[in-house]
């Protein structure tokens, strides 16, 4: 939570030099292109004065006009459900986001700031008003915002009927009060003095310096993000994802936000077309390749995916490589690299199979076949590869270990390697993943490896150090819609999805 209070003037003349300021600072790329697209945003109204002077900062630096419509976070949703229309839609708490999720309006959200509920009095406290109940007072007029209008008032809402306060309060309002559709308006009438009080937001309080916060008992667990969303009606949507990570950039957006008030999220640094390192065990290639593409192409960045065994991937990581994003081959090559990521998130899962000649010449039927004298086996590499050491540690369990590994003709870094080798008729028969076995199952026969062990989880996980890790979240949540999950279940994927320390798990 933020200190006390500070009260921001904002005025015109402020917003200039902010906008001034912020086109000072910000360096200028070689590649950087201007454009005479428009986009339409609809902002909700408190949030006005920061997003007014990062759109004409925008404006000046990228040649895209920012046409801004405001009003309460609930009239705004309203109007977006009825016209469909528009590219952006910033609103006063992510509850009105994921409301636009469920009707079908927004695609990507990305979140901006966090604000919290206060009580807001008119400089230096003249009527003494300390606790929510001080509302109740015959001497205290209040304004409130609409609850199903805005933000602050739907939150307020729910922070009072929690307190069992909001019927006496409503009540009061209703009689001698008033109801406004906008956390704006409430603010003015405190300032004008029509009214003694008013539970706005925290921000809020901090752009009228004529006003004071008192603070709500319980308000610090009613924080909410202000957060930007992308409608789906959008026809240009890359440009809107470009405006929508300017707005939450810590060294962009996240720097006018604090100095008006806000309390800024840990947003990325500022790139126009980021670069994402995706290091990934070669299993997951063909689940995740289009989706990455996909999502280069929506939102202009670049992903550089490094695919290779994971124990490779570790020894470089443990060297200094430092990538955005993790996606290992098997839960097991988190360990000793755990403290360069934030908490790994189990995403899916392939059991382990032996391949063989498509008429099985040598009647294998499970892992003691692999025993035959003469029989030429391959298996991964138990230092390079998650497949490897798991392959290593399923034959010890058995006890196979020493009779398979005498017939052990090749070792691979990746699972794909031993796939082309018994292709070419090269080995008998090889230790394999599901999801490298999908693509020859109609040239080679799949045996199923029924034991405890032989299964490998997958997880992901973003860099505690990355500087995208915004871009690094939606990429995340584009691995998990529908179709991502269609492609995970077509190469041998079972798809789960599992955050770490839960109990349950989903299976799709």
């Amino acid at each position: 939570m933020r200190g006390p209070l500070k009260p921001i003037l904002i005025s015109s003349a402020v917003v200039s030099i902010l906008v001034a300021v912020l086109l000072w600072d910000s360096p200028r790329s070689s590649n950087k292109t201007t454009t005479s697209e428009s986009l339409l945003m609809y902002c909700a109204a408190g949030i006005k004065n920061p997003v007014e002077a990062l759109a004409r900062a925008y404006e000046a630096e990228y040649g895209t006009m920012i046409r801004l419509e405001y009003g309460g976070s609930g009239t705004l949703l309203s109007r977006l459900r009825v016209a469909r229309l528009g590219d952006l839609y910033l609103a006063g708490d992510s509850s009105f986001i994921e409301i636009a999720r469920d009707q079908d309006l927004v695609a990507e959200a990305i979140p901006i700031a966090r604000m919290r509920p206060v009580i807001g009095v008119r400089k230096g406290n003249p009527d003494g008003i300390t606790t929510v109940r001080d509302l109740l007072r015959e001497n205290v007029r209040t304004a409130l915002a609409n609850p199903d209008a805005a933000s602050i008032g739907k939150q307020t809402r729910i922070l009072l009927g929690q307190m069992n306060l909001w019927d006496p309060v409503e009540a009061v309002v209703t009689e001698r009060g008033v109801f406004k559709p906008t956390v704006n308006e409430v603010a003015n009438d405190i300032k004008l003095g029509t009214v003694k009080a008013g539970i706005v937001w925290d921000a809020t309080v901090n752009q009228y310096p004529e006003l004071e916060a008192v603070e709500i008992e319980g308000a610090a667990d009613f924080s909410k993000q202000v957060t930007i969303g992308i409608l789906k009606s959008s026809q240009q949507p890359g440009t809107a994802l470009h405006f929508a990570r300017y707005l939450a950039a810590r060294d962009r957006g996240g720097t006018v936000f604090d100095r008006m008030g806000f309390v800024p999220v840990e947003g990325d640094d500022w790139a126009e077309r980021p670069q994402i390192v995706y290091y990934s065990g070669a299993v997951n290639r063909i689940a995740i390749q289009e989706t990455i593409r996909d999502f280069e192409e929506r939102e202009g960045v670049d992903i550089k995916t490094v695919y290779n065994g994971c124990g490779i991937l570790v020894g470089q990581m443990k060297l200094g490589q430092r990538p955005d994003i993790y996606h290992s081959c098997d839960r097991t090559f988190m360990r000793g690299i755990e403290g360069l990521f934030r908490d790994p998130i189990t995403l899916s899962m392939t059991p382990m199979v032996i391949l063989v000649a498509q008429d099985n010449p040598h009647g294998i039927r499970g892992l003691k076949e692999l025993t035959q004298q003469g029989l030429k086996v391959g298996v991964a590499n138990e230092q390079q590869s998650a497949l490897g050491k798991l392959t290593a540690d399923l034959l010890k369990q058995q006890g196979l270990f020493d009779a398979v590994q005498a017939n052990v003709v090749t070792r691979t870094p990746t699972a794909d390697l031993l796939v082309n080798q018994i292709m070419t008729g090269s080995l008998d028969a090889v230790v394999v993943y599901r999801a490298n076995a999908v693509v020859v199952s109609d040239k080679l026969e799949l045996i199923p490896i029924q034991k405890q062990g032989a299964n490998a989880i997958q997880t992901f996980a973003i860099g505690k150090n990355s500087q995208h890790r915004l871009t690094a979240e939606r990429l995340f949540d584009a691995i998990q819609t529908s179709a991502s999950i269609d492609r995970f279940q077509q190469a041998g994927f079972d798809f789960k999805l599992k955050i770490a320390g839960n109990s349950e798990s989903r299976d799709e």
